[in-house]
């Protein structure tokens, strides 16, 4: 059932309460935390997790019982009170958020502690009550019922994770932190003046009324669009990214994998309520075009860039922007020209299987990024030679999590690559299709590239700073395995699956449509790839580096020309130009359509 559609003629649910219990439980533990101070805090955060995960896996298991769940916050039903609602979309986001959560804390767990032999820091108190907080506004975005709860908790989430990126208290990072609040404010404003301007005509702000009462009127569609761009803002889409690389690049591991799993899900997630949910018949298909071109952009440009980092967590952090552009694919393939509706179907599926997929492969990349550079004390790309025989778990793992976002079968990329391509076929527009088929081809292209220099003999022999603890390794690889296998989990009561998407995507015929994109991705990494000519020469042979190296010179020149327009975009100026052009071209883009 539709999110919109929950009838609030009744009560609060039988299961209701589990709702405020999703939110609670996280805030508890962080008040807690706080108040018992010192070495006390990672304790009881640990104590938190598996009460938080047995609540978010309560909450699926009573959906897929009962249906929907409902809370009315004092037994007052909207407009005049404030409803907590969960349907299949909020379940299953919650259930990923529970799950990488707990792996990022086990990670975590030798990051931030303070032995008893040692004084007391500020970074361990202060990373286990923001990973708690970030955990309880989450949660909040899901089981939200209205749009001005939805602004608390996109608020209360980006003030939770923005100290993650300056735990370390450098002051490269405290710079990124300041960037990435700044621009998101930014962002919530647009989102708030839309909210004001809906509330003004319609005299609520709950989903479910909205979705009844929403008319083509001026005032309306430029309220989708303010809130449309502020949300894109807080995404990090392109060209809206100026925060998002010093910021995932510069946090810790821990705080680099939250970032980047699950805050950056946090607007997507309301970007879909409001598409969806709120206005299904508004945007028309020239918004949802753009959002798409948005998208494809964002894979073009993230995917070159992160081929020409030097770290290895640079480009992660590139490899996320493309990610979330992938993840925006899904609005022009919703959108039907019969109906003129965006319509849950194949690919809101598809997207939110994506995005659980980056969730969890994302996260999984970070710690193991984490690992690599706690064994070296460095993390340059051209520096990794021998480090997949002194570190195997921490590159198997990073593996593992690449093979999982190319969508090798049965990972839930692949299930979600299978599900946009046959939303794509279904409405005509193939050239989304060759979007998502490139978007494999380069997530393929930078995973070799790391592989290659993980697996290419070191220049001098590898001297291990630290070993990694067998629990932190662990955590790392159940994560990348989870991502890896999530296409075996069943997702039909929860999202709108064709009833035959899982048979096909674990059949033998996607096995060969899965490596296409591995081999495409090595020729695209040998000619954009950054890395010296000598490891070209040993991987692809002398003979095939010379015949490609004028090719390789045109791509390298490509990719250097990609790289300056990617860091003039992530000035202010022209961040701010963009924000405001694309708050214009979204509201002509509606308006055209009313």
């Amino acid at each position: 059932m539709p999110f919109a559609a929950v009838n609030l003629d009744g009560v609060t649910t039988m299961s209701g309460f589990l709702l405020v219990l999703s939110i609670m439980t996280p805030v508890v533990g962080a008040l807690v935390a706080f108040a018992a101070g010192g070495r006390n805090v990672r304790r009881v955060a640990f104590a938190t997790l598996p009460l938080g995960f047995a609540v978010a896996a309560a909450i699926a298991l009573a959906l897929r019982q009962g249906g929907p769940l409902v809370y009315l916050l004092g037994g007052w039903s909207p407009p005049l009170g404030v409803a907590l609602r969960a349907d299949g979309l909020s379940a299953v986001m919650m259930l990923t958020t529970a799950v990488v959560v707990c792996a990022v804390a086990l990670f975590a767990g030798t990051d931030f502690q303070v032995p008893a032999a040692e004084v007391e820091t500020r970074a361990p108190f202060a990373f286990w009550i923001l990973l708690l907080a970030v955990w309880a506004a989450l949660n909040t975005v899901f089981v939200a019922g209205d749009l001005f709860t939805l602004y608390v908790a996109l608020e209360l989430l980006t003030f939770a994770a923005m100290p993650l990126v300056c735990l370390d208290g450098r002051g490269e990072t405290f710079q990124a932190a300041l960037r990435y609040l700044v621009f998101a404010l930014l962002g919530s404003i647009l989102y708030l003046v839309g909210t004001g301007l809906i509330y003004g005509v319609y005299g609520t702000l709950d989903i479910s009324l909205l979705s009844q009462r929403m008319q083509a009127e001026p005032a309306t569609l430029i309220a989708a669009a303010l809130m449309t761009v502020g949300l894109l803002a807080k995404t990090a889409l392109f060209p809206l990214h100026l925060w998002l690389p010093p910021a995932h690049a510069g946090a810790p591991a821990a705080g680099s994998a939250v970032l980047s799993a699950l805050v950056v899900k946090g607007s997507f997630f309301i970007v879909i309520r409001i598409w969806f949910d709120v206005m299904p018949a508004l945007p028309g298909v020239a918004a949802a075009q753009l959002l798409g071109g948005l998208g494809a952009a964002a894979i073009v440009v993230g995917s070159i860039v992160a081929l020409r980092q030097e770290r290895l967590k640079l480009l992660i952090a590139y490899s996320t922007l493309a990610q979330i552009g992938y993840l925006f694919l899904m609005f022009p393939l919703a959108f039907r020209p019969d109906t003129g509706r965006i319509e849950r179907g194949g690919a809101l599926a598809g997207g939110l299987l994506q995005a659980i997929s980056h969730a969890t492969a994302k996260a999984a990349m970070f710690m193991a990024a984490g690992l690599i550079y706690a064994a070296l004390g460095r993390d340059r790309i051209a520096g990794l030679g021998g480090i997949a025989r002194a570190a195997p778990m921490s590159v198997i793992a990073f593996a593992i999590a690449g093979l999982a976002l190319i969508g090798v079968p049965p990972s839930g990329a692949n299930l979600a690559k299978e599900l946009l391509l046959q939303a794509a076929s279904e409405t005509g527009q193939w050239w989304w299709g060759l979007v998502i088929q490139a978007g494999g081809f380069f997530t393929s292209a930078y995973l070799w590239l790391v592989l290659i220099h993980a697996f290419a003999p070191a220049d001098e022999p590898v001297e291990l700073r630290a070993t990694a603890a067998s629990g932190r390794e662990a955590a790392t690889l159940v994560l990348a395995l989870c991502s890896l296998l999530l296409g075996l989990f069943p997702w039909g009561p929860y999202l709108p699956l064709p009833p035959e998407a899982s048979a096909s995507s674990l059949s033998l015929e996607a096995l060969p449509k899965a490596l296409l994109p591995i081999a495409g991705g090595a020729v695209l990494a040998i000619l954009l790839g950054r890395w010296s000519d000598r490891l070209v020469s040993l991987s692809y042979g002398k003979t095939t580096a010379a015949l490609v190296g004028p090719v390789r010179q045109a791509a390298l020149a490509l990719g250097g020309l990609v790289e300056r327009i990617d860091g003039g975009l992530r000035q202010w100026p022209a961040a701010g130009l963009s924000l405001l052009t694309l708050a214009l071209l979204f509201g002509a883009a509606m308006l055209a359509a009313a």
